[in-house]
């Protein structure tokens, strides 16, 4: 849902997300997702305390009169009402409930920072525990027939979006936003990655033949942006919806499509493949990948030992009992 938070985010909110974008870097999406996590928080604080006329829907109470004095009246209390309002009411996961536990925080901390409120009721507010699910990855014959699956007046192109994907782990936001120019005579790839951070990515052979062979047939002609890498059937910039579908065409193909597959399963690939099959150090793997923190990336060396559990269990005298 699109939102536009110059226009309707009163103007304590909105000094919260112009400081979080300008100031901080985040993305575009991510200063969204704040003012939507917020509007929610704010529109349940008016519901609650009879602020709002009470045939409203939900999702029709406004916002605008969100102050200061408002803002300091919020007890810790409040916050954890909101949570549970959020799991009863709104059937929110444990992961929505958690961004929305780190949306609050973000935004009262930057309030006590800016000198706005004394005290910060939500400073103790613990986010709900989430199960750490191991991320979903295509094995390396999957990977491969993934790839021999491609064909069309586009192969060359969407070839070169798999290999990259499967190769280098990009996430599809960083795909899409490929200009041509990123593609270095040194043989690596610039990468624009979460909160505007640059990284530089190696290209091994079969990226580089790929991307050659793209190369030969990228349209050149009546270009709506010339700067894009990846090129869509009507001369624009590949976006992520079409970028998705090609993947899904591709998945459906070879019978993935109903498992769970995604553009962002591509990226598990490449990081499970290259620390289990590989051999890459985890502190390079999380350069390669643009993760901010080491324990994101962590979760492929415990993947390796789910596969050890899961040998384990297997042996047929696993199950054996000693007998009476």
């Amino acid at each position: 849902m699109a939102v536009d938070f110059m226009q309707e985010a009163p103007d304590i909110i909105k000094r919260f997300l112009l400081y979080m974008q300008n100031i901080k870097g985040r993305s575009p999406k991510t200063v969204d997702e704040y003012y939507i996590d917020l509007r929610t928080f704010f529109r349940y604080l008016h519901m609650s305390r009879g602020l709002c006329d009470k045939s409203l829907e939900f999702d029709e109470i406004k916002i605008d009169n969100v102050d200061v004095d408002l803002v300091k009246s919020v007890t810790l209390r409040d916050a954890y009402e909101f949570m549970y309002f959020l799991q009863r009411d709104r059937g929110n996961s444990q992961a929505a409930r958690a961004r929305k536990t780190s949306s609050l925080r973000q935004f009262y901390k930057f309030l006590e920072r800016d000198h706005i409120i004394e005290t910060n009721p939500v400073k103790e507010l613990e986010t709900p525990k989430q199960k750490k699910a191991l991320p979903k990855y295509l094995t390396l014959e999957q990977s491969i027939e993934l790839l021999n699956a491609v064909e069309g007046d586009f192969a060359a192109r969407d070839y070169c979006i798999l290999t990259l994907f499967l190769n280098c782990g990009l996430r599809l936001s960083e795909m899409c936003g490929l200009n041509y120019s990123d593609i270095r005579s040194d043989n690596t790839m610039r990468v624009l990655g979460k909160g505007n951070k640059e990284r530089v990515i190696y290209l091994n052979k079969a990226c580089l033949d790929a991307i050659n062979a793209y190369k030969e047939v990228r349209p050149t002609d009546d270009l709506k942006d010339r700067k894009a890498l990846f090129i869509s059937r009507n001369h624009n910039r590949m976006s992520p919806k079409t970028v998705q579908a090609m993947v899904y065409k591709y998945l459906e193909k070879i019978g993935l499509d109903s498992q769970g597959y995604s553009c962002h399963k591509l990226r598990h690939t490449a990081a499970t493949l290259m620390y289990q099959t590989g051999q890459v150090d985890i502190r390079v793997l999380q350069d390669i990948l643009g993760h901010e923190n080491l324990g994101t990336t962590e979760i492929y060396t415990h993947l390796s030992s789910q596969q050890l559990k899961n040998a384990a269990e297997s042996n047929p005298l696993g199950k054996l009992k000693p007998k009476d």
